[in-house]
């Protein structure tokens, strides 16, 4: 071969051979940016760590997957959580569950598997002492920041520019129930942190990634603090308000748990087939508008899961009376209900979103509540009286006139708002 041709080959060699090398080995990402994170550290068990304001690495989201994939899953054992019953008050179970429906939703999104692996993060930061003591302090923690709070959506703005669909709220509040009803998510373990895969935050190189569900990577602790023995706080099951969540949470609107003043429960009564005085006889439905649903539910079912079940048959309807009994034998099928009936009904939920009111109670003759705020009102049932027997004194008998009607409970099914698109955000 003449030495022309064999450099032509050569360089023709080196023209195909770099750039193949060039694409099946494309530089890692990884080596470029590990400066910036903190050097790895096991925080020691006497030693509580610390919660960091969330910071992110200043990479394209197409870098930070790429770097994202380089970091190893733990290889240690991944053991599932306890199941977690909330403890609190009616009122404060309410609150706990319109919190961690805002998180999951506003976080995760529309998806229920996303949603039930951040439930469980929270139920896992709320055992964890390095973290607030109720579901909504560990939601909202360092909402008071610009910037840095521990869920995105608390301090951006997001709850102000995007309402969920009342369907979106009830699957959400669906989920929130479950998890703090003893449901557990078993993929994520004692997770206490995570974050979609387009993000590097500061904190991922001090913790072990564990898992991953679907664009999100779920993280614990290295060391003592991420594993079962470390989770042994008792939450403090009274929950704040939130003002935040006002606009699509009754139990944190004031005055939103527990209403009983007259005109509401004038307007629950009515919406049940009476007349606006609660004492007054049965009469006919209130509106030929409002969705009747009377339901017969087996013994079985849980008095507490009614809510649920009362807030996804009225779905979005502006009006809608859910009513509930466990004797077959003594249900209505049509309004208005008899006394019977009415002594009968195991449960009720009733709104009208253009009176403003929903309300919800018990029998609690059947099923005793915790919190009577929750219990019917049972209607006086009058009967004759025997003649009075002459006296040589004439005297009045004193005595206090019971009104009888619905008693406000606490409000679940979903509240109807204005519906945006939701831009795509970081998850922590």
């Amino acid at each position: 071969m003449r030495p022309i041709d064999a450099a032509t080959a050569a360089v023709a060699i080196v023209a195909v051979a770099v750039p193949a090398f060039v694409v099946t080995r494309p530089p890692r990402i990884r080596h470029r940016t590990i400066a910036a994170l903190p050097s790895p550290r096991i925080v020691p068990q006497a030693e509580l760590p610390a919660v960091e304001p969330v910071r992110f690495v200043d990479l394209s989201p197409d870098e930070a997957r790429a770097y994202n994939a380089d970091v190893p899953f733990s290889t240690e054992a991944n053991p599932a959580a306890r199941p977690f019953r909330f403890a609190g008050s009616a009122e404060d179970r309410a609150r706990a569950i319109d919190c961690m429906a805002a998180g999951t939703l506003y976080e995760a999104g529309d998806d229920t598997l996303g949603e039930k692996a951040v439930a469980q993060v929270v139920l896992n930061r709320l055992r964890h002492p390095a973290f607030p003591k109720t579901v909504c302090g560990v939601v909202f923690e360092g909402q008071e920041r610009s910037t840095g709070c521990q869920f995105s959506f608390t301090c951006d703005g997001a709850v102000q520019r995007w309402y969920p669909t009342g369907e979106a709220w009830t699957r959400a509040r669906d989920v929130a129930t479950a998890a703090l009803s003893g449901a557990v998510y078993r993929p994520v373990g004692y997770a206490t942190h995570y974050h979609t895969d387009w993000v590097v935050p500061y904190w991922q190189s001090s913790l072990d990634k564990i898992a991953a569900v679907n664009t999100h990577l779920f993280f614990r602790w290295s060391g003592w603090w991420g594993t079962p023995p470390a989770f042994d706080r008792r939450p403090d099951g009274h929950e704040p308000m939130i003002a935040q969540l006002a606009p699509i949470s009754d139990a944190h609107r004031p005055g939103g748990v527990g209403v009983t003043d007259d005109a509401v429960l004038a307007d629950a009564w009515r919406a049940l087939g009476f007349g606006a005085d609660p004492d007054a006889a049965p009469v006919a439905a209130a509106s030929d508008q409002t969705e009747n649903i009377l339901v017969t539910l087996g013994r079985a079912d849980l008095p507490d899961t009614y809510p649920a079940l009362a807030a996804k048959a009225c779905g979005d309807r502006t009006s809608c009376r859910y009513l509930v009994w466990t004797d077959r034998t003594k249900a209505a099928a049509t309004l208005p209900l008899t006394d019977a009936q009415i002594t009968a009904l195991a449960f009720s939920y009733s709104r009208d979103r253009t009176l403003a009111y929903e309300t919800m109670a018990w029998n609690c003759v059947q099923t005793p509540r915790t919190d009577p705020a929750q219990c019917m009102k049972r209607p006086v049932v009058r009967v004759a009286s025997p003649a009075p027997v002459p006296t040589p004194v004439a005297a009045e008998l004193g005595g206090v006139r019971r009104k009888t009607g619905l008693t406000a409970g606490q409000p679940t099914a979903s509240v109807e708002v204005p519906t945006t698109d939701a831009a795509n955000k970081p998850v922590r």
